[in-house]
Parts: structure tokens; C-alpha cells; sequence
């Protein structure tokens, strides 16, 4: 039986260019041409471009020959081919199922993900505890190293000493009215800021009248009063386990103080507009920040010299230490700023950390008002006068912020502080801004937030006690 593509052992046979043997040849391939005609047609159009020439008969002949060879295989090749065909088909399906089942795993992920911080979020939101006593805006507050108490200070020019266990206020230090300064004991200005020692022995306290107060902060008794400020005290760190007090004031200037004995030490320039937030570790040396200078400041007090650093883009309003290597700030222009005290520009810092406001077209970052660390850890809170405390984790090596969740809070956040344990953060909040009344919020209500960040478990505990009564 005769064919198309038959394997000869000879050598190939040679047409010659005629009529009759190309009418001959035509006559022969009409059936098979028709069946190959539209992979021919696919293969011979592949690639067709505008320098494209007539073909001669030699590449006329050899493309043929190609063709043939082609299709000139045995059944067995044939299967192999299709095999190979079948097998790539399966595995460009399997790929692709991969991808998807991929692409929904991560979808599904993150929905968990976004789902858990909104549980997590209303969890601590139903667990907050307001405290309320001042008649104005909290303006400053600090927590006591055994984490048992708060101090907190508000434009009232009030002090009020609460437990931190049932939320009760323990002890209150009135304000005095303007022109009694020298027969009230206290502040008759609002207080600003305020600094324990880290032994909880010393309670210091700083007004827009330029004045330092020391307290004993066991029972609120008026120990000193330290003077010599020329403007408003907008900062106060007690040194890591020491007395030595570090002072900041709109006068832009740092003064050191020993209230062991009760003494002025020496006093620091550099800053080109008011300093606005204050913070110390252990080493002898601490940071500023300089509202509408633009800088960061770090200080060694013993060299008496300053590193400047630069990275916001408006008036810098906060500042704190999270170890003795970084440090967090916050501004009014929306952001928020994690640096290194070795780079003189931030390592990494989040824009419009809260949002915008305002009308279309016209909208603005919510100004950041308040910024606090856990001690050595990779956590740093934020707080503005959207109503909310923004909380952050910082990225391997302190070179991101990444968000974790907000919690709502009504009110202008002035200060926030995490205790030292960790378990609990609490928000100073208010009606205002503490330096100011150019935005005000009626809605909200003047008082702390204490938000609860660990919660013990019950099976531990029962374990722990176990452990110790010897069981």
C-alpha cells in the first residue's frame, strides 16, 4: 500500500523545476496538502515582517523538506510526542491551580488577620477604664515604677494621685489662682509635664509660670521649688537611677538639677525655637525635641556637646526614648519618626500616621501629639486629636513602624505612658491641646484612659501559686 512519507534508504530523490513534475507533484499532495494546510499555514506565518522577501525555489524546497521530516515519524514517536504534550498540559494546570489556591490562602489570611485586630481592638475598647477628676484638659501624667499608681497634672493647675487597682484617687494637690503664688503651695499655672524618680521617691512637676515643683511622692508633701527658667518648663526626666533632674523650657534652654541636695547644676544651649518634649535613660545624657526648629536633639551632659538630628517637616511636639540606642518622636505635620542615636536622619517614619481631615482637596494630617515607648521593647504608641491611640511595632532591627491597632479614646490625647510592666497604657486626653485652645473637641471629656494590654491567664497563675505554696 502506498504513501505519502515513506523512509527510503537511498538517497533522497530530486525533483527538477518543470511544469509537468510540478503539475505531477500538485496532482499527488491535493488530498494531504488540504489536511496540512492549516499547520503549514500557522507555521509558515509565524514570523512575518516588512523586509520580508519573495522566496526562491531552494528555501521553497527546504522549508518542504521540513515539513516533512515534521511529520515523518513512527506511531511510537508519535505517542511520545503526545505524551510529552499531555504531561506539559497537566503541569501548566497544576501550576496555575497552585497560584490560585495560593492567591486565597493570602486573601484568607489577611482577612483573618484584619478580623483579629478588629476583635482584639474591641476587646481592650470594652475593657478601658476612664478616670475622671480634673476640670480641664490632662495635660501631662507618669506612672510609679511599681506600676501602682498615676500622676496626673491638667491645665487646672491640679495634681491628682490615683491607685491604679480600683481607680481611685488617693490624693489631690489643688490649683492655686493666678497672683497667690506666694501664699498657696502648688501650681497656680497649668502644669506642663511631670517625672518620677526611678526609685519612686521623688514626684517633679513643671508650669507655664516658669516654676519646678518637688513632691515627695509617697505622701504629696511640697518638698522645693526650683527657679530659673525664662519661659514656660515644657519637659522634665529624672536620670535612670539617680536624683539628677533634666529641665527643658520654652526659653530654649536645658538645665540640670540635683534634688538630693537640692541644687542647680549647669545649664545647656542649642535649639533655635522652644523645646517641646524632653526624655532621659540611664546614661548620663538625654533627647529633645525642638518644636519649629525641626531637630532632635541628643545631649551628654558631660562632654557638654549635642548631636543634631533632622527628618520632620513641621514643629516637632513629642519625644521618648524606647532604649539607649532609639527613640520615637511625633509631629504636627502627621507623622511619626523612629531614629537611631548614631543616624543623623530618621530610619524609618510613617506619614499622616493618623489620617486626614478636612474637605476635599483640603484635607490635613491629624496632628500628633503624644508619643510613648515600652521600656527595651519593639513596641511605641501615638496619639492625636482623631480620637484615637495608635499602637506600633517596630520592625526587625528598628528600621520600620508597622501598625498593629487603634483604640478609640474621646479627646485631644496630651500624654501617654505604658507602665513598666507592660500590662497597661494609659492616656492623658482632654477637650484641647495642653499649650493652647486653637482646636477644640466639646465631645470630649477631660480624665485618663487606662487601656489594658496583657491580660494573665487563669491556668498560669493557678500553676504559679502551685509552684510556690510547693505543690
Amino acid at each position: 500500500m502506498s504513501s505519502f512519507f515513506i523512509k527510503k534508504k537511498g538517497p533522497p530523490k530530486v525533483f527538477k523545476k518543470s511544469e509537468n513534475s510540478a503539475g505531477s507533484k500538485r496532482k499527488n499532495d491535493g488530498d494531504t496538502g488540504n489536511k496540512l494546510k492549516k499547520k503549514l499555514n500557522s507555521k509558515h506565518n509565524d514570523e512575518i515582517s516588512s523586509d520580508s522577501e519573495t522566496e526562491g525555489p531552494a528555501v521553497h524546497r527546504k522549508r518542504r523538506a521540513n515539513v516533512e521530516e515534521e511529520f515523518d515519524e513512527t506511531p511510537q514517536e508519535k505517542k511520545l510526542r503526545l505524551a510529552k504534550l499531555y504531561l506539559d498540559q497537566l503541569r501548566d494546570e497544576e501550576e496555575k491551580k497552585a497560584e490560585e489556591e495560593s492567591f486565597e490562602t493570602d486573601l484568607i489570611a489577611g482577612r483573618l488577620q484584619e478580623e483579629v485586630v478588629s476583635v482584639l481592638a474591641t476587646i481592650y475598647a470594652s475593657e478601658i477604664c476612664l478616670l475622671r477628676g480634673h476640670k480641664l484638659p490632662v495635660t501631662c501624667l507618669v506612672i510609679s515604677p511599681d506600676d501602682k499608681h498615676i500622676f496626673s497634672a491638667a491645665k487646672d493647675c491640679s495634681i491628682i494621685k490615683w491607685d491604679v487597682e480600683n481607680g481611685k484617687r488617693l490624693h489631690t494637690i489643688a490649683g492655686g489662682r493666678k497672683g497667690t503664688e506666694d501664699r498657696h503651695v502648688g501650681h497656680t499655672a497649668h502644669v506642663l509635664c511631670i517625672s518620677i524618680s526611678s526609685d519612686g521617691k521623688y514626684l517633679a512637676t513643671g508650669d507655664m509660670n516658669k516654676l519646678i515643683m518637688i513632691w515627695e511622692a509617697a505622701t504629696c508633701k511640697h518638698l522645693y521649688k526650683f527657679t530659673g527658667h525664662r519661659g514656660p518648663v515644657s519637659g522634665l526626666s529624672f536620670r535612670r537611677g539617680t536624683h539628677d533632674l533634666y529641665s527643658a523650657s520654652h526659653d530654649r534652654s536645658i538645665k540640670v538639677w540635683n534634688v538630693d541636695e537640692n541644687a542647680y547644676v549647669e545649664t545647656l544651649f542649642g535649639h533655635q525655637d522652644v523645646i517641646t518634649g524632653l526624655d532621659s535613660g540611664s546614661r548620663e545624657r538625654c533627647v529633645t525635641a525642638g518644636g519649629r526648629d525641626r531637630t532632635v536633639r541628643v545631649w551628654k551632659i558631660s562632654e557638654e556637646s549635642q548631636l543634631v538630628f533632622h527628618g520632620h517637616e513641621g514643629s516637632i511636639d513629642c519625644i521618648q526614648l524606647i532604649n539607649e540606642e532609639h527613640m520615637i518622636t511625633g509631629a504636627d505635620d502627621g507623622s511619626v519618626s523612629l531614629w537611631s542615636v548614631n543616624k543623623k536622619k530618621p530610619l524609618s517614619t510613617v506619614k499622616a500616621a493618623h489620617g486626614r481631615h478636612g474637605d476635599s482637596g483640603l484635607e490635613q494630617p491629624y496632628w500628633v501629639a503624644a508619643v510613648a515607648a515600652l521600656q527595651n521593647s519593639d513596641t511605641v504608641a501615638s496619639g492625636s486629636h482623631n480620637s484615637k491611640v495608635q499602637l506600633w511595632k517596630c520592625g526587625q532591627g528598628f528600621r520600620h513602624l508597622e501598625p498593629l491597632f487603634s483604640i478609640p479614646v474621646t479627646g485631644f490625647v496630651n500624654s501617654l505612658k505604658f507602665s513598666s510592666s507592660g500590662k497597661f497604657l494609659v492616656a492623658g486626653v482632654g477637650q484641647e491641646h495642653r499649650l493652647g485652645r486653637w482646636w477644640r473637641l466639646k465631645e470630649a471629656k477631660n480624665g485618663l484612659y487606662i487601656i489594658p494590654l496583657k491580660r494573665q491567664q487563669p491556668e498560669q497563675e493557678e500553676v504559679q501559686n502551685g509552684e510556690e505554696n510547693g505543690v
